[in-house]
């Protein structure tokens, strides 16, 4: 695998953001706010519909972003043309670099209602100015990743191939591949996300290929010149039967795999597995694609299926595009340059004001029981937890950063500590409850064992 590579330095990201975080900027600066103390918390009120858990990523992704989070010459003057702030503002942006420190969850590591999944700690203009392209990146990434762990659970070690390039954004698929790596998915079919962070990378062949020779058998003898007998080929264009029988009298028994891309795919494997068998090709491999997700992989665990591979519903989220974080202030500094914890009201909107720590409270047998978030203070490990929270900025420096493989690594340990009952794909409530302890906010009406 070759090392990750970074998009360019001088690339800034500062105007991926929203226009009302620099007119707070503005209004900060002017009245004198701009430089209290602040504590941001990303987190999520609740998991989507039906979901037992969540899997953090895009934490790499996010530090990049914030390496090149400057206010260059052509940005300042953008914002100067259109009048977004004043001159004032302007000159302070031009020296912007964010001096303050980030802990957060790990790309690959499980997340639950509540759970505090990044902590900024800074000056309250600092730290405003990151809230949207931070959330615009873990809510897209997380999500992914989430669809595809749940994917990856349900393979039970059959390999999931990542190929929903064309179902979305050029840029979103790049990132989407990642995730889906984070969730456990072996390889992606885009080149760009295989260049840029050295993750594995297949593909062979489209219908339009065979399409395009007089024969399949034309077809199946050009790909199998080209990529050799281990290659994949694609069996369902005209006649399964017929093309399975081609295919091995092509390759003989060495034939690395056949692609079925249509029908009812249980049925349908288990006949080309007797066919192949039958034929002597008892290693060639059967994999299946077909707009799936994790419900039909889950249906295809009895079947004579060898891999999958996933292209829209993981891409999209299976269904949930985003996991609904926000980033809320959670505390600030007083006049007498005391913290206090800040939050809101709001009806279905609430949030629990202090600085956050989390650990994940396991069994003697290392199976997760409980999130537990300290208040204010950090909770004390029994002897069979693990704190959650990596500092991944200390003093404006990065220091967090893994690769997509620890990554990857690090999401399958986690998982496998989860209950059982978090592989469910029916609904009902999170694997595991959300434990408060500390100095809760006594105008906030939630309460230990709250899961927001």
């Amino acid at each position: 695998m070759t090392s990750p590579v970074h998009p360019a330095a001088s690339s800034s990201t500062a105007l991926l953001t929203d226009h009302y975080e620099l007119t707070m900027l503005q209004a900060s600066l002017a009245d004198g706010t701009a430089h209290r103390r602040s504590v941001f918390e990303l987190f999520a009120r609740r998991l989507p519909d039906g979901r037992r858990y969540g899997v953090v990523a895009g934490v790499n992704r996010l530090l990049d972003a914030l390496d090149r989070f400057r206010f260059d010459d052509d940005v300042i003057g953008f914002l100067a043309d259109r009048g977004v702030v004043d001159r004032a503002t302007c000159n302070w942006l031009a020296d912007y670099r964010f001096s303050g420190d980030i802990a957060g969850y790990a790309d690959g590591e499980i997340y639950f209602p509540g759970s505090p999944v990044l902590v900024v700690e800074s000056t309250f203009a600092e730290a405003v100015l990151l809230e949207t392209v931070f959330l615009s990146i873990l809510n897209h990434d997380s999500a992914v990743a989430s669809a595809a762990s749940r994917m990856t659970w349900w393979a039970g070690g059959r390999p999931c191939i990542e190929m929903g390039s064309r179902r979305t954004h050029e840029e979103a698929a790049v990132a989407s591949a990642l995730a889906a790596y984070i969730g456990g998915f072996a390889t992606t079919s885009n080149l760009e996300a295989a260049r840029r962070f050295g993750i594995p990378s297949a593909g062979t062949a489209a219908h339009s290929f065979t399409l395009l020779h007089d024969t399949e058998r034309d077809a199946f003898v050009s790909q199998v010149d080209a990529l050799g007998k281990g290659t994949t080929l694609l069996v369902d264009t005209y006649d399964l039967t017929e093309a399975v029988r081609t295919a091995i009298e092509v390759t003989g028994p060495e034939l690395g795999a056949v692609r079925l891309d249509s029908g009812d795919l249980p049925s349908l494997a288990g006949q080309v597995r007797e066919q192949l068998d039958a034929l002597g090709a008892t290693r060639t491999r059967i994999i299946v694609t077909s707009d799936l997700d994790e419900f039909q992989i889950a249906a295809l665990a009895p079947a004579a299926v060898d891999g999958y591979g996933v292209g829209t519903s993981l891409v999209t989220g299976s269904g949930y595009p985003t996991c609904g974080f926000v980033y809320k202030l959670v505390a600030r500094e007083d006049a007498d340059a005391t913290m206090v914890p800040v939050a809101k009201k709001s009806p279905d909107k609430i949030s629990i004001g202090g600085r956050k720590y989390a650990l994940r409270r396991r069994n003697a047998n290392g199976v997760a029981e409980v999130e537990l978030i300290g208040v204010g203070e950090l909770p004390v490990d029994d002897g069979d937890d693990r704190m959650l929270l990596r500092p991944l900025v200390e003093a404006g420096k990065i220091i967090g950063r893994t690769t997509p493989a620890e990554s990857q690594a690090h999401h399958l340990k986690v998982r496998d500590e989860l209950p059982r009952s978090a592989s469910q794909l029916s609904r009902g409530e999170p694997a595991i409850p959300t434990d408060y302890i500390g100095d809760l906010d006594a105008r906030n009406p939630y309460a230990p064992r709250s899961t927001m």
